[in-house]
């Protein structure tokens, strides 16, 4: 089954090569991504990779419902963080204590963006869940260095996040009898 984690992975991937390489239209740059992730599945499987991963051209309907959901998420993670990176720095930049955020590795500042706009925008998803897999996707694709600096700046993020959600919530009214 496809989980959220590997919707993850795609979305930083996206936001990475979009950093790198900025796209015109973003619809279309999504549609080519998908279009190669199947191609290395379908390389893989052609080469008898051992451990290949069949996703893309399985027959599973099960299989298929968890890859259309992932990919769902992952989309909704381009779509929001991609068109909002510059108010998501602007955001995060006072977080980052004497660096700046073009400083930061383009996997780092990635995983940094999508962090931050999930914390900004996904209220279903604890805000642990939220750092601990940022921390997770920046060992993942830089090195453990990264994933301690993240923890750093996420951790820190978040708990401002949190205090300006209680701030800005309507205070509850009380029954007196």
């Amino acid at each position: 089954m496809v989980t959220r984690r590997q919707g993850r992975e795609w979305a930083l991937q996206m936001l990475v090569q979009f950093d790198l390489n900025p796209p015109e239209a973003v619809d279309a740059a999504i549609a080519d991504f998908w279009e190669q992730q199947a191609q290395l599945e379908s390389d893989a499987l052609a080469a008898e990779v051992r451990d290949a991963r069949v996703i893309f051209t399985s027959d599973d309907p099960r299989v298929q419902a968890s890859l259309a959901t992932a990919r769902a998420f992952a989309e909704e993670r381009v779509r929001g963080v991609w068109p909002a990176r510059d108010e998501l720095d602007a955001a995060l930049e006072p977080y980052l204590e004497n660096w700046s955020l073009y400083r930061l590795g383009t996997v780092e500042r990635a995983v940094l963006r999508l962090g931050a706009w999930e914390l900004l925008n996904c209220a279903d998803i604890p805000s642990p869940i939220v750092v601990n897999e940022a921390v997770d996707l920046a060992k993942w694709f830089s090195e453990s260095k990264s994933g301690r600096f993240v923890n750093g700046v996420m951790d820190r993020f978040a708990k401002a996040a949190r205090a300006a959600r209680k701030e800005d919530a309507p205070e509850e009214e009380t029954f007196t009898p």
